[in-house]
């Protein structure tokens, strides 16, 4: 089947990479307190042009984007453009609502801006997400076990002896069936990521939460890339990196996939 999921899979295969760089630039990240968006702007296009040939994705987040108003929007509109063809990119939108308001989140997100893949909030049930997949070659990560502390208030409560995320696998590994739903599952969270893999054998993982938030990078990629593959999602220490020059922007990057590479040749 021509889907997303098989889209990714070449990907990884073809770059021999399972990075997937997280588009987080806010002024916060700079030690001029100065910054435009247009300063923002420029240092986006440099991390692309830095990371495009080792990251197999890119995920834009959209509140970094939103908290512009128009100016923002047309902000990402013009980091969309700067993307090549083959290359995966993944709006970090976090969407989940029903009925109509699915089916213009899903326009919005895939016909207007272009990206191949979402994030999904699961917490509505099925016909919140549906929108988001009826096209197999657009994808939805749903969010299944984040890496924020908090995240156990919901997702490790009990129900019929499993926990909610266990039962958010087990549903999204039912409603796969058109090969292009992935789950989010957080560094933090690295052997949680084993228990879900049974459950959830083949779907990609999304995986936040290594480097500034403590998660391990080589737990992530031995126990994500158990029956099936993985994307390892890494911002602030690759945007954000030592000088921010392109430079010490693309020998993070590069670090990184030898460090993935290291852990898959174990």
């Amino acid at each position: 089947m021509n889907s997303f999921n098989h889209h990714l899979l070449k990907e990884i295969e073809k770059k021999q990479s399972h990075l997937c760089v997280g588009l987080d630039i806010n002024p916060e990240g700079f030690a001029n307190k100065n910054v435009t968006i247009n300063d923002l702007k420029t240092h986006t296009e440099k991390v692309i042009s830095a990371t495009q040939d080792l990251a197999v994705a890119f995920k834009p987040n959209l509140g970094f984007y939103e908290r512009w108003g128009s100016e923002g929007f047309k902000w990402l509109e013009e980091t969309m453009e700067l993307f090549e063809d083959n290359t995966i990119v993944i709006g970090d939108a976090k969407r989940g609502d029903i009925g109509n308001t699915a089916e213009q989140y899903a326009i919005s997100l895939f016909d207007h801006f272009g990206f191949d893949a979402v994030t999904i909030n699961p917490y509505m049930g099925v016909d919140s997400i549906n929108p988001f997949i009826k096209n197999p070659k657009k994808g939805a990560f749903i969010l299944c076990k984040t890496s924020n502390p908090s995240s156990i208030n919901f997702q490790n409560l009990k129900l019929d002896g499993s926990n909610l995320f266990e039962m958010v696998a087990k549903k999204c590994f039912e409603w796969n069936e058109k090969e292009n739903i992935g789950l989010v599952v957080g560094a933090t969270a690295a052997e949680e990521i084993l228990n879900i893999r049974k459950i959830a054998p083949g779907l990609p993982l999304l995986i936040p939460g290594v480097g500034a938030q403590g998660g391990s990078l080589e737990k992530s990629m031995k126990n994500g890339n158990k029956n099936g593959k993985c994307l390892i999602n890494v911002s602030r220490g690759i945007i954000f990196s030592t000088d921010l020059s392109e430079k010490s922007i693309r020998n993070s990057a590069k670090e990184y996939v030898d460090k993935m590479r290291e852990c898959i040749d174990e």
